[in-house]
This record gives structure tokens, C-alpha cells and sequence, in this order.
């Protein structure tokens, strides 16, 4: 009997804390209104980077070495730009050859390439392997590495027609890449896609005859590992801004504005913010943006996340140096400490400086891209 009751109790206590249907109700209706605010949010970000969707997921994949360097040059370790000068353009892409082919012919797919970029400089990377043959008793020392565009085959006969892009003189006992300029290819294939018909490269001797290929040899993507396929590197701009009157060039790493508290004061802010409002002055914050906790990290190859920062404080009157007011901010701070008109609010704490980022991610085709995007960074803070 007594196991009844306690049985009893139980089912009446847990009827008894069961959500009510309204409650129920109001719950998931919050969720919704959440993950629609998420989605939306997600969607705008994504607008920023210039993208309708987020690329598909490559977890294995490696991006080329030759991309990780360019990075490691133009960002520093949070992917800010060091120099927005070193970059031609804002985006470079990166593509391996899909011709696979046993002789030296080459072929990319530019179908991720948007129509409205403008193509800036085109490169060929091959890397030269040592050769095969014995060289002690060759007479050659260089040879000539001429680089065609193949074209429409000939009507009057079955000979295809090709275009000399580059050609140079490099060692026969040298080793490692070898970089050719294609720009001229890569224009035409962007007017007409169906000219796309690839690549070839010629290897002859000083004296013009055709060069053995055991003593010259490039690596292909059938036999080699991918750190040594061929590669078509792209440098483009898509049209966005350049710069801005607010960024400046940021050095290996972002200075210490005098407008940025020191952690201490960061924190005591963040506890004043809440309790007093704006009570402390102009001056910036961290703003970190995790790639992993939005779910972009499966994309993106570097950086894991930067520090955008924000702005936040009292521009109130009198305004110091240290709080790098304008003019009109002065004037604005005077006139309403002095009460002249009651509809004239305090300046605003906002961004005076801002830097760019850099992107190294994979794209829909699994091409590594290095992408440039503008105004990002809030380099210090001012009153305006």
C-alpha cells in the first residue's frame, strides 16, 4: 500500500511540473524565431564574404603549399593584412590540372571564376623532377621550355593549331617549380569558355631539336603526389573596394591604439557597461569571430577566427586627444554640454581605423582560393 502511495505521489508531482501547452507553445515558437535570426544572420555573413553559400566540406584535402606561403605573407597569424599593397588584385585562385594526361598537355577547370572578376596575372607552376638519365656525358646545360595554348584544329587539316604563351631558358639540372606566364590563355578562355581546349609544353635543345624527355621531366597529377601537380594560379580582383579612408597599412600585428583599454579596464568596462550604461570612455573591445562555432571550419583553411573588434564608451564633453574627436564631434560635444539644443546627442564611439582580413578556404571544385576582404578589423576608436 505504501509503494502505491509513493507511486502516487510521484505521478501527481510530475503532472504537476509538466509544461503547460502555452508554454509549450512559446518555447518552440522562441526557437523558431532563433534559428530563423541564425539563418539570417548566417546569410548576411556569408553576403559579406562575398558568397551565396557555404562551400562544401574538405576535411582531407591539403591546399598547396605555394597557397599556405602566399598566406603566410600577405596575414599575419589572425589573417590580417599586413600590407594591402603586396597582393595584386584581392583574390587568387589555385587549380590542378584535370587533363591527367601522359604526355605535357594541361587543362583547368575556371568554371568557379564569376565573369565579373578581372583577370590580373596567370601563372603555370610545373615542377621540374630530377632527371631520369645520366648526365655526366650531356653536352646540353639548359633548354628551352616553351609553353603553347591549344586552339581549334584546322579545317584544311587535322593538325591542331597552338599559340605561344611563354618560353625561357632554364637548367637541365635544376630541380623544383618552374613558373610560367599564361595571362593572355586564361583572358580568352574567360571570353569563351569553349576555347578552353588546354595547355602545351614544348622542351627543346639550344639548337632548336626536340629535347629527350628523361632528361626533362615535369610532374604530372597521374603520377606524382599532389604537393607536385601542375598548377594554374589566378590572380583576380572582383570590383570591391580597394581601400578605404580608414584603412592604413597594419603591421605583422594590430598596434595598440590608444583608444584600446587594457585587459584589466576591459574587464571592469564590460561590468560597468551593464549596470551604468556607457559610463566609461570611447575605446575598443574585443570581438572575436570563431569560424568553428558558426560551422565554417570545415572550409576554411586559415585563420580558425580573428579578433574584429568594437567600439564602445562616452564621447562626453570636454573631449580629449586621446579620444581622437573630429571637429564636428568637438563642436557637436560643446553644444550639447552647453544645452543649446535638446535634439543634439553626444558623439558616437566608432571605428576611426579599420583593417583588412585574408581568407585561405576551399571553393565548390575543391580549388584553394585566397580571398582579401576589406574594412574588417576596427584598428582603434574614436569619437565622430
Amino acid at each position: 500500500m505504501m509503494l502505491f502511495v509513493i507511486s502516487f505521489a510521484a505521478f501527481a508531482c510530475c503532472a504537476a511540473a509538466r509544461p503547460s501547452l502555452s508554454y509549450l507553445e512559446n518555447h518552440f515558437t522562441a526557437e523558431a524565431e532563433s534559428e530563423e535570426v541564425r539563418s539570417a544572420a548566417i546569410k548576411r555573413l556569408l553576403e559579406v564574404f562575398g558568397m551565396e553559400d557555404p562551400p562544401a566540406v574538405h576535411a582531407h584535402k591539403q591546399a598547396p603549399q605555394y597557397m599556405l606561403d602566399l598566406y603566410n605573407t600577405v596575414a599575419d597569424v589572425d589573417g590580417v593584412t599586413k600590407d594591402p599593397y603586396l597582393l595584386e588584385g584581392n583574390t587568387v585562385r589555385s587549380f590542378f590540372d584535370k587533363l591527367h594526361s601522359e604526355q605535357v598537355e594541361f587543362r583547368f577547370n575556371l568554371s568557379t571564376v564569376a565573369r565579373t572578376e578581372k583577370v590580373l596575372t596567370a601563372e603555370l607552376h610545373l615542377f621540374k623532377l630530377r632527371p631520369q638519365a645520366t648526365l655526366t656525358f650531356n653536352r646540353h646545360h639548359f633548354c628551352q621550355v616553351s609553353v603553347y595554348q591549344l586552339l581549334d584544329t584546322s579545317r584544311n587539316n587535322r593538325t591542331q593549331d597552338r599559340k605561344l604563351l611563354s618560353s625561357r631558358l632554364i637548367p637541365v639540372h635544376s630541380t623544383g617549380w618552374e613558373v610560367f606566364t599564361i595571362t593572355q590563355a586564361v583572358r580568352s578562355w574567360m571570353g569563351d569558355e569553349g576555347s578552353n581546349l588546354g595547355l602545351h609544353v614544348v622542351v627543346r635543345t639550344l639548337g632548336g631539336s626536340m629535347m629527350d624527355l628523361k632528361l626533362i621531366r615535369f610532374a604530372s597529377g597521374r603520377n606524382h603526389h599532389q604537393s607536385k601537380q601542375p598548377m594554374l594560379v589566378l590572380f583576380t580582383d572582383d570590383g570591391r573596394r580597394r581601400s578605404t579612408a580608414l584603412e592604413t597599412i597594419a603591421t605583422s600585428s594590430l598596434p595598440q591604439a590608444p583608444m584600446s583599454a587594457p585587459p584589466s579596464r576591459i574587464a571592469r568596462s564590460l561590468d560597468y557597461s551593464e549596470e551604468e550604461g556607457a559610463s566609461f570612455p570611447c575605446q575598443r573591445l574585443p570581438l572575436y569571430v570563431d569560424f568553428e562555432e558558426i560551422g565554417w571550419s570545415g572550409w576554411i583553411v586559415s585563420p580558425r577566427g580573428y579578433n574584429a573588434y568594437h567600439c564602445k564608451g562616452s564621447c562626453h564633453f570636454p573631449l580629449g586627444q586621446n579620444m581622437r574627436p573630429t571637429n564636428h564631434a568637438t563642436v557637436q560635444s560643446i553644444i550639447n554640454a552647453l544645452k543649446l539644443l535638446k535634439s543634439i546627442e553626444t558623439p558616437c564611439c566608432v571605428p576611426d581605423k579599420l583593417f583588412s582580413i585574408n581568407l585561405l578556404y576551399f571553393d565548390d571544385d575543391e580549388n584553394v582560393v585566397l580571398k582579401q576582404y576589406n574594412d574588417m578589423v576596427a584598428g582603434s576608436c574614436g569619437c565622430h
